[in-house]
């Protein structure tokens, strides 16, 4: 191959770590991520720091495409500033034509800047799956701001009327997107390599999909999550927001099992337009050629200790799915190097030989592909809003809660021995040194992470008094 290899990522939205079939969850269909799979790295420990927004994708999106972390991003990621150098903008430097589809989030003006050109862009945060309002590329970047409403909570395939003329009905968001990248792939005939961004919609709610994949799962047949609970047992700062209110309370077990069969299909229908825009890349010759990336934005709780949605810090919130497979890439390995999605920024820069931006502060995890062990990170930091900061370290974490202004509850977990954190530890008298020893790590990434200068941080660390 003469030119930089193509690439091609996959990014979903609301996806949990735990989601592929090949991973280990035999209860999910996906047979083309299964593929990915064995085609190329999978990092089982990628992450996201949480969020300064209820809506915790904006932040996850602004660190992804910028490389930066979750206090370096301007406001909670609503707009990437013209000084933050985008993945989109790098590659164009070096050489790439980019294109980007789907879901953006992060201000219109850093669209056009990342992409050369795209197809069905929807610039909002959610919607009805079956009605996108979803622009063409306009060069000007001037794009209709009626057309980025989100709905009201809600599980059906009711029609919402938005006052838009880009409205898509009648087709799914994960065909949308998919035939709209397939037809740039068939249509592909420059010299230049491309970066291809698909940005599905799915799995986020409003969770409908068509029939055939809804059939597949019997919710009676779902096997409730072993750290169910009907409610959570303390304040979180974020138990009345609109992710948890689309389940009543106390959680019911059958209503959980509906959720989650309509989460599975969901992953399942967008499985199945993933593997055509893989196909498509086999039939005009270039998949050998082609980096794929496959992540996700951010986890679900989905009745997991007694949540519903990502305003947390535990492992089914932080964690994502991450793979690499393509020219370079060693096939068929799993790698538990701790790992941030805005790393994925810097990695695709080595591998393509691109020069990384100054503006850039994720972590190449090339070096994580191919050696039997590299840790990236030997700490990772988490944070949501003003309520709860966490940090992860030689498998234990410690999350800390502040509501109205106090510190109400200390939370630590053995992950090796407690991976779905249903006990906590905290108030053991054994394992008092070991809460020393995370909070000093905490404060020292409090540091590094610039916390402290933030407006939520501000009023956590002011909250909790620490020295």
């Amino acid at each position: 191959m003469n030119k930089k290899p193509n690439i091609v990522f996959f990014f979903t939205d609301d996806q949990r770590f735990d989601t592929i079939c090949a991973l280990g969850n035999d209860a999910i269909i996906t047979p083309n991520l299964d593929k990915l799979v064995k085609r190329g790295t999978t990092f089982t420990h990628a992450h996201i720091p949480c969020g300064t927004s209820p809506a915790v994708c904006m932040p996850s999106r602004a660190m992804l495409n910028s490389g930066r972390k979750l206090f370096s991003i301007e406001g909670a990621g609503e707009n990437i500033p013209e000084n933050h150098t985008t993945i989109g903008e790098a590659l164009q430097k070096n050489g790439y034509n980019t294109f980007g589809t789907g879901k953006w989030h992060n201000g219109k003006k850093a669209f056009n800047r990342s992409f050369s050109d795209g197809a069905e862009i929807f610039l909002g945060g959610m919607m009805d799956q079956w009605n996108v309002p979803a622009f063409d590329y306009d060069p000007s970047g001037k794009y209709d701001s009626a057309c980025l409403q989100t709905p009201e909570p809600h599980r059906s395939n009711k029609t919402i009327e938005i006052p838009c003329d880009h409205i898509k009905s009648g087709k799914h968001s994960s065909e949308l997107l998919c035939e709209a990248a397939i037809e740039r792939i068939n249509n592909c005939d420059s010299d230049k390599p491309f970066y291809m961004y698909i940005s599905f919609l799915a799995p986020h709610d409003p969770r409908t999909m068509p029939q055939k994949f809804k059939d597949m799962y019997d919710p009676e047949q779902i096997e409730l999550p072993e750290n169910f609970l009907g409610g959570h047992p303390f304040e979180t700062g974020a138990l009345e927001i609109r992710d948890e209110l689309l389940a009543s309370f106390p959680r019911r077990p059958d209503e959980t099992k509906e959720h989650i069969a309509e989460y599975y299909a969901m992953i399942t229908h967008l499985d199945d337009q993933l593997g055509l825009v893989v196909k498509s890349l086999q039939d005009k010759g270039i998949l050998d050629d082609t980096i794929i990336v496959f992540a996700g934005d951010n986890g679900l709780a989905l009745g997991q200790h007694g949540l519903f949605g990502k305003q947390n810090c535990y492992e089914h919130s932080v964690r994502v799915p991450l793979i690499f497979a393509g020219p370079g890439i060693p096939e068929n390995k799993r790698t538990s190097a701790q790992a941030y999605l805005f790393d994925i920024f810097p990695t695709l820069c080595q591998l393509t030989g691109a020069d990384i931006p100054e503006s850039v502060e994720g972590l190449s995890l090339t070096r994580a592909m191919s050696e039997p062990v590299e840790c990236v990170r030997k700490s990772m930091y988490f944070a949501y809003c003003e309520f709860q900061r966490a940090v992860k370290k030689d498998n234990f974490k410690l999350i800390e809660y502040v509501f109205e202004g106090k510190h109400i509850q200390t939370q630590l977990f053995d992950l090796e021995k407690d991976p779905k954190e249903i006990k906590s530890l905290a108030n053991l008298p054994e394992h008092s040194e070991k809460i020393s020893e995370l909070r000093a790590e905490m404060l020292k990434l409090r540091n590094e992470w610039n916390d402290l200068g933030s407006t939520w941080g501000k009023a956590f660390w002011k909250a909790i008094n620490w020295t």
